[in-house]
């Protein structure tokens, strides 16, 4: 079985730097998102307390939603058949695909400013707001993307420096201001800075008006990925939907506010959510045996990261909880155990995710998803029915273990059917 010509195997060491180098951009990238990310929940946790807080978080996972939509119909299909150099057919894809971007967040946008003007209270003016705000955001997310799918992390890491060098002037407005729509308006208005950054980055002009050829392009990918990628961020959605309906908003807050607690440790998961699918890929074409004990490194390794990270939650200071969230410390503090047994569950379960993508078992990955995505509305509403926010967290935890179960079954079983097929040799020339 031939799986590389001799002559064309790269060095050893090469090899290590390139990946070394791809990591590195990934996680630098991831960071500079997270931190910015992390430091506006913070920000508005401090000064708007719970329950204004869990209205900002409403909000937030909105925005997760419809960033989804706009990933699974622009991006991915861009990133999976034009990453390369960036010549003449990754400029015209880029145009296309950022275009569509920006229509997603065009149409969508609509819907939440309408939505929000329908619903006025306290949730209707954020919903409004983020409406406003929604093409800017999508765009500088397809930039990013972009960048990547080309090898120009470092381009993605300028880009998402910019948006964070922005919000800290757009936030201290939007402190003095003190509302949850100004906090909204602030976010969305310096992404839109770093949007605006991308297209000088670039030099690419988003062609909107192409984005139903691009969706026409790319419907053999862009709806499967359409799909995978909404169930989950849905679910999300809905579970917070459903807690602020059983238990209130103050809970959504609550729960937020402990996912801001392991958001360090997420932002270096997210970074490595980079590179885990390709380099499952090259174990699976240089030595296929090797898949399984690769993809349960891969896992096991993040599972015990979170471990260790709630671990080093349950031990910091109440002081500097209440320094970090204020008034959501309380709250959000009797979430660390379940909220880390979740990510650990989370983390396992990527392991054998990387490894199906891997495998091109897109069934059986699409089906994973949409089981882990039904346990964790189920799980997340059917605890907070029982025990409010409390309960939900935990609820959630045995959602993922569960979830992360699955997809381990569904790897095993694709692993003994692709050792019943010859691997492909992969031609160089």
């Amino acid at each position: 079985m031939t799986t590389e010509k001799e002559g064309t195997r790269a060095p050893a060491g090469s090899a290590k730097r390139a990946l070394v180098g791809r990591l590195s951009w990934g996680l630098a990238d991831q960071a500079a998102s997270s931190v910015s990310n992390f430091a506006v929940g913070i920000y508005v946790a401090r000064s708007l307390g719970v329950t204004a807080f869990g209205v900002f978080s409403l909000a937030w996972v909105t925005y997760g939603v419809v960033l989804n939509v706009s990933r699974g119909l622009a991006t991915d299909p861009l990133t999976v058949r034009f990453s390369g150099p960036p010549g003449p057919a990754w400029r015209g894809a880029v145009g296309r695909a950022t275009g569509t971007a920006l229509g997603v967040g065009a149409v969508l946008g609509a819907v939440s400013l309408v939505a929000g003007l329908g619903l006025g209270g306290r949730v209707g003016p954020a919903f409004a707001a983020l409406g406003v705000m929604m093409p800017g955001l999508l765009l500088q997310d397809a930039w990013r993307y972009s960048f990547f799918a080309a090898g120009t992390g470092r381009k993605a890491f300028l880009n998402d420096v910019v948006w964070g060098v922005a919000l800290v002037p757009a936030m201290v407005v939007a402190a003095r201001v003190g509302s949850v729509a100004a906090f909204v308006l602030a976010w969305g208005a310096s992404a839109t800075v770093a949007a605006g950054y991308g297209w000088f980055q670039s030099g690419i002009r988003p062609r909107m008006a192409q984005a139903r050829g691009w969706l026409r392009e790319q419907r053999d990918l862009g709806y499967r990925y359409l799909v995978e990628n909404v169930s989950l961020s849905g679910a999300s959605q809905l579970r917070a939907y459903g807690v602020g309906v059983i238990v209130g908003v103050g809970a959504v807050g609550a729960v937020r506010g402990a996912e801001l607690l392991m958001g360090p440790f997420l932002a270096v998961l997210m970074g490595l959510s980079l590179v885990t699918v390709p380099e499952a890929a090259r174990v699976l074409r240089r030595a296929p045996h090797r898949l399984a004990r690769f993809c349960l490194l891969l896992g096991g390794g993040q599972a015990a990261g979170s471990l260790l990270w709630g671990a080093a939650l349950l031990l910091m200071p109440g002081r500097l909880g209440e320094t970090a969230l204020g008034d959501v410390w309380h709250s959000a503090s009797q979430l660390i155990v379940p909220i880390s047994l979740g990510v650990a569950g989370a983390g396992l379960g990527t392991g054998a995710a990387a490894g199906l993508r891997a495998l091109g078992a897109a069934r059986r990955s699409l089906r994973c998803q949409l089981f882990a995505s039904v346990c964790y509305v189920g799980g997340g509403l059917g605890g907070a029915a029982a025990a409010g926010a409390v309960g939900s967290a935990w609820g959630v935890a045995a959602a993922t273990v569960s979830g992360s179960a699955v997809w381990w079954l569904q790897l095993r079983s694709a692993l003994r059917e692709q050792a019943q097929e010859p691997i492909p040799e992969v031609r160089t020339s």
